[in-house]
């Protein structure tokens, strides 16, 4: 009997999730425990693996589609089994009912991916995962193996690491390299082991191996112009700032720091934080402690529009913009008041790194008060950032340029900083915004007192 597959339901307040890409086609054999598709939803990504095994008989939803929790969107089964043409709806099924927890699924590095489908465990040997101990998943999923074509050699077949290590192993015995360029290269009889590989992670791609004349003529043709779909990420991001853009109206404040006394603070901490961490104190940092010094004198800037009421948040929970492949995400440094820079220092580097391996939980994703953007790795010296909402502001983060600055009458070389305030005039009026700005100049030219 074909069994369902759908949209899982990943907290109690998901409604639905967009479909980032299959992993299978239709008629394609399915083992369990294989990553069968991907979903994303408020930014976090999961894979979902099968729990049954069988052949992908339907997928009713394509890439970027929304559709609610419990929604059937596919069907596994065996080879000609019938199935509806289009979803029959919501799954009946008691595992469609359950909340699967993310939290528990990303601290297990193990067991990243949910399991789908209804067929109850225990019911075939076939119905079980492959029995593989816990470093031998890890190591098939680091290098994007099926644990289900793994022979293994422990009791009862269970799969050891030795054996995914032997796979592995032979697997770069062989130069890694497109299907076409292995084509190519047995055409022109060039040797894989003699070629430098230019693509992802070393990969021999066609021009690697495609003779100096047609690379030439290749590298003279104009690029052929492409257009794709908005990814899951990007269509997130783009509804989110349109709606921001479109429902708050921004008004934008600057101001130049003098960077002089931030600079020596670094360069006094920088050993003695990364001697108590590990981690290298940055500007970002200073900058999110310094914020949250800043609102808890200026509360009225520290607050978020609900329906027609104006919330006035105690905590202060900074967001902080962080770039990754495809798009932007916004994890949040929480209860900054509380914690000095090394322990800001942390909190700020793990949700970073977090947010770039897409292992953030959904905890760090939300309850931001206000939100940084730093551009200062760049050649930026300022710009107008869109407001995270539901926050109410937030800044945009320039580069230090040494700048000519007339001080005490004389003309001197200065490491200048422009800061950049956006804020939703609904919430926060003109001179309660530049007093926060003002006071946060004041603390970033004398930053000592952050110690205090």
């Amino acid at each position: 009997m074909a069994k369902e597959i759908f949209m899982p339901k990943l907290s109690s307040t998901m409604a639905e999730g967009t479909l980032l890409q299959w992993f299978k086609e239709e008629g394609d054999s399915v083992e369990i425990g294989e990553p069968l598709f991907e979903i994303m939803t408020d930014k976090i990504n999961i894979e979902v693996e099968a729990y049954d095994p069988g052949i992908l008989l339907k997928k009713y939803f394509q890439v970027d589609d929304q559709v609610p929790v419990n929604q059937i969107i596919g069907y596994i089964g065996e080879a000609g089994e019938k199935v509806p043409d289009t979803s029959p709806g919501i799954s009946g099924s008691e595992e469609a009912e359950q909340v699967v927890s993310v939290e528990a699924m990303v601290s297990t590095p193990a067991e990243t991916a949910i399991p789908v489908g209804t067929g109850a465990a225990g019911e075939s040997g076939q119905s079980e995962k492959p029995r593989a101990t816990p470093a031998a998943r890890r190591l098939a999923r680091v290098n994007d193996l099926t644990l289900g074509s793994i022979k293994g050699s422990g009791p009862n077949g269970r799969v050891q690491k030795r054996d995914v290590v032997t796979v592995v192993e032979s697997a770069a015995a062989q130069p890694k390299a497109t299907p076409l360029a292995r084509k190519i290269a047995a055409a022109e009889q060039v040797d894989l082991f003699a070629v430098t590989g230019s693509g992802i992670n070393g990969k021999i791609v066609k021009t690697d191996v495609m003779p100096p004349a047609s690379r030439a003529e290749d590298a003279l043709a104009p690029a052929a112009s492409q257009r794709k779909k908005m990814s899951g990420m990007r269509k997130v991001i783009a509804e989110r700032m349109a709606q921001s853009a479109y429902t708050a109206p921004h008004v934008t404040l600057t101001t130049d720091v003098d960077m002089t006394k931030v600079k020596e603070l670094r360069s006094t901490l920088l050993p003695i934080i990364e001697k108590q961490t590990g981690l290298r104190l940055s500007y970002t940092e200073v900058l999110i402690k310094a914020s949250g010094a800043a609102l808890a004198r200026h509360p009225e800037v520290n607050v978020s529009i609900e329906g027609d009421e104006i919330v006035q948040h105690g905590p202060v929970h900074i967001g902080l913009a962080v770039a990754v492949p495809g798009g932007l995400m916004v994890p949040v440094v929480k209860d900054v008041l509380f914690k000095g820079l090394a322990e800001v220092t942390q909190d700020a580097k793990d949700i970073g790194q977090r947010a770039r391996d897409n292992k953030l939980l959904p905890d760090q994703m939300k309850g931001s008060t206000f939100t940084i953007s730093n551009l200062g790795m760049y050649a930026i010296d300022a710009f107008t950032p869109i407001i995270n909402q539901p926050d109410s502001a937030i800044l945009g983060v320039g580069r230090i340029v040494d700048k000519p600055v007339a001080v005490n009458g004389a003309l001197e070389i200065r490491p200048m900083m422009t800061l950049s305030l956006s804020f939703d005039h609904r919430a926060i009026d003109g001179a309660p915004a530049a007093a926060f700005l003002t006071e946060l100049k004041q603390i970033l030219e004398n930053p000592f007192e952050l110690l205090a």
